[in-house]
């Protein structure tokens, strides 16, 4: 049991770790799947909401922002893992994965993006990414739980006047 609670943290930092630092690729490379993904699928959803050019090159949301938040959320998540005096940083790690991929699971459930990306050539992912998207969710959920006195820490601060 001593083993679990001094290194439980390890395997899901490093599943979202994993899972962010693949993705990269894609998303700085702006390749097919990337495109369609942000400009063919959820751009033209944005934009039938009044929200055009959300998810295109240069909006808020495009590709190189997501991926930019998961890459720092993977720096955090891994100085925190193997420095034991910068678990904090593994705290705030998993809350940047735990924000950026509640938004990915959001888009997968309540877009036309869906479960199962349908890509522009009509082959399917299977729901490959949405169940990599819920374990990520997991993961940073629990990292967040094992770290809660770290953050909770934060807000009891006393604050300058």
């Amino acid at each position: 049991m001593d083993f679990i609670k001094r290194h439980g943290h390890v395997a899901p930092a490093l599943f979202v770790i994993f899972v962010f630092v693949q993705s990269l690729f894609f998303k700085f490379s702006d390749s097919p799947e990337t495109i369609y993904i942000f400009q063919t699928k959820l751009d033209p959803w944005a934009a039938s909401l009044g929200f055009p050019g959300l998810f295109a090159p240069g909006g808020p949301f495009n590709a190189h922002v997501i991926g930019s938040a998961e890459l720092l959320a993977s720096l955090l998540l891994l100085a925190g893992t193997f420095v034991a005096r910068w678990r904090l940083l593994q705290a705030l790690g998993a809350l940047l994965g735990l924000a950026v991929i509640s938004g990915a699971i959001f888009f997968h459930l309540f877009t036309p993006l869906g479960v199962a990306v349908i890509n522009a050539d009509g082959s399917s992912d299977g729901g490959e990414l949405f169940t990599l998207a819920c374990g990520v969710w997991i993961c940073s959920a629990i990292l967040i739980w094992l770290r809660r006195e770290l953050l909770l820490g934060l807000l009891r601060r006393p604050r300058m006047a």
